[in-house]
């Protein structure tokens, strides 16, 4: 139970650093950015590939390996629902130019629709990382939690960033930044609570906590990544990022 309570601070910690970047610096270099977002993206692919699904069909064998097929499409289905819900995602980082003006075509309501959209993404984050702990391999288990920690600096960086320059009060924004980094924190014990329910349930969790981050990568990081013409450094920083994470999964933890 300890491993769940640090991989679950660690995730909010995370992204409070991200938040605490955001009150210091005012615009950071999309080619920086974009690097850095691309080796989460591979860190994230590969917990995704190995620590999730792979971990779901090694459970289940191959005559159950269906379960957690239909785990993964469980869980893109369920993050391309929220995408329909709420605000597009893409441009994660809203550091561009048009960024920084307040009047710049973007409204009060837009903005706060889009930190709704990224609250509502973390919780299920928050369940992939919760869920891999009820797995065979710990390793695993803290591979996610490194993976999804990396991305939510950037993340929790664009929850400060629209706020504050829509004229929202410093003590408010760093409240909304604290309550979303809760709302993930909250996800990883409720994943954990539902893999612990039932042994026979939990390929199928992991296929669909794969499946959401799957989603989240094609749908939203790569392509944020490559929207600024440094593509191919972020594609150099995808495969150094997998690469990390499968060496990661070979460490004791």
């Amino acid at each position: 139970m300890s491993d769940i309570v640090i991989s679950a601070l660690s995730l909010a910690a995370a992204s409070l650093l991200g938040s605490a970047f955001g009150f210091i610096f005012k615009r950071i270099p999309h080619k920086l950015n974009d690097i850095f977002l691309g080796f989460c993206a591979g860190m994230m692919l590969g917990a995704a590939v190995v620590c999730l699904i792979l971990e779901g069909i090694e459970m289940a064998g191959a005559a159950g390996c269906w379960e957690v097929i239909i785990g993964v499409a469980a869980g893109v289905a369920l993050i391309s629902s929220i995408d329909f819900l709420t605000p597009h995602l893409h441009n994660l980082t809203g550091l561009g130019e048009m960024e920084h003006h307040p009047d710049a075509n973007r409204s009060v309501g837009r903005i706060l629709l889009f930190v709704l959209a990224i609250a509502i993404h973390k919780f299920p984050e928050g369940m992939a990382t919760g869920i891999t702990f009820d797995g065979h391999n710990v390793d695993n288990a803290w591979a996610v939690t490194i993976s999804i920690a990396l991305q939510n600096v950037p993340e929790g960086l664009v929850v400060v960033t629209p706020l504050l320059l829509i004229g929202v009060s410093r003590l408010r924004t760093l409240l909304v930044a604290f309550a979303i980094a809760v709302i993930e924190l909250l996800g990883v014990f409720v994943g954990y609570f539902l893999g612990g329910l039932s042994v026979v349930l939990l390929p199928a969790l992991l296929g669909g906590a794969g499946g959401a981050m799957l989603y989240l990568l094609s749908d939203e990081m790569i392509p944020e990544t490559h929207a600024h013409g440094f593509q191919k450094q972020a594609t150099y920083a995808l495969v150094a990022g997998v690469m990390v994470l499968l060496i990661v999964t070979r460490m004791e933890f």
